[in-house]
């Protein structure tokens, strides 16, 4: 069946990246004071290179951020301010996903989010894709299968741009801890991904990283970094409970094949060491960076592995500048840079 849309590699030319500043921290326990400074840090980041569409929950929000983005040094002509409030500020999960429409037109698509099939407060949340779609002039779409609608984050797929997917069964497949479509087969996910996102190749892993919040978000694992090319996690640390699950994941994708029949390049990038807080271990990974126009922006943890997978990254996008953000506070929302991010094309 011939594809009527396409899902975007995250490389190619974007618009702009949606972000949303958190209203009042509930996600980061004791650090929402830190928090705020940290996401102006990213907000400024990323609006070196392009459009910020920063979600904020009101006008009073929206003028403690001006503020803050003003003192930092912002470049504010390219933040555009978004007034939605909001559950949570994970765009990543609860924003559309834009793809390309057969006449190469933006569609946005709406895959139903209902808070990982975990927590009871998203009905919030759940109205971002339609008032994106309306502020941006993107024609919404809301994803259904036989009749109901699909349960599908940003989070759990990345794609090529060239008819290839990657995802993990541990997110999508589980029967019975955060099923998002009881019932569902890798038949039925593949008819969908193939209908809204024009992708026939999926490649799945098996188990996401300790501590992820959402199951085994593949964002935390693995990620291509160009048509051919797959980066993924690894854990060098026969002991850590990471171990096992990142070695099998390895093999998976040392044994898959692209949508042109080719095997993809692999490269290897470190896991930080096991990191802690109060009595919680962390989905501490490199593999939550950000690609954006001109640069990728990589989650950094004060540790010994920040430098080797930066350039490792550095190698992967010679063309880009690679810069390092501090999320040593970020995790303890359980994400950090591409969990709270979605790119508008």
């Amino acid at each position: 069946m011939e594809a009527t849309r396409r899902f975007p590699a995250e490389w190619e030319k974007q618009k702009g990246i949606l972000l949303c500043f958190p209203e009042n921290g509930n996600d980061w326990p004791g650090k929402y004071h830190a928090i705020q400074w940290v996401f102006v840090e990213f907000i400024k980041k990323v609006a070196q290179y392009e459009t910020v569409y920063l979600v904020v929950a009101n006008n009073k929000l929206k003028e403690k951020v001006s503020d803050r983005l003003e003192r930092a040094h912002v470049q504010l002509e390219n933040i555009q301010f978004i007034i939605q409030k909001t559950n949570r500020s994970w765009m990543r999960d609860s924003g559309p996903i834009i793809v390309e429409s057969a006449d190469k037109t933006t569609e946005a698509i709406n895959f139903n989010f209902n808070g990982w099939a975990k927590y009871k407060n998203y009905h919030l949340d759940k109205a971002i894709p339609g008032m994106i779609s309306q502020k941006l002039g993107i024609p919404l779409t809301v994803a259904t299968y036989k009749g109901k609608p699909v349960i599908l984050e940003g989070g759990a797929i990345d794609s090529n741009g060239k008819g290839s997917l990657l995802t993990s069964e541990e997110c999508l497949l589980h029967p019975s801890v955060q099923v998002r479509n009881p019932g569902f087969t890798k038949t039925d996910y593949e008819a969908v991904f193939q209908e809204y996102l024009g992708v026939s190749n999926i490649i799945w892993l098996g188990n996401g990283i300790l501590g992820d919040d959402t199951h085994g978000h593949i964002d935390d694992l693995c990620r291509f970094v160009n048509p051919d090319t797959i980066i993924t996690v690894t854990e060098s640390n026969k002991k850590d409970k990471n171990y096992k699950a990142l070695k099998d994941n390895l093999e998976r994708l040392k044994n898959a094949t692209l949508e042109n029949g080719k095997s993809p390049n692999i490269v290897e990038l470190p896991m930080p060491q096991k990191l802690m807080f109060e009595d919680l271990r962390l989905p501490a990974s490199y593999a939550n960076f950000l690609i954006i126009n001109g640069a990728v922006l990589v989650p950094v943890f004060n540790d010994p592995n920040d430098r080797i997978a930066l350039n490792i990254l550095a190698d992967c996008f010679p063309k880009r500048d690679i810069i390092g953000i501090s999320a040593i506070d970020l995790i303890w929302g359980f994400g950090t840079l591409h969990c709270l991010s979605q790119q508008i094309y």
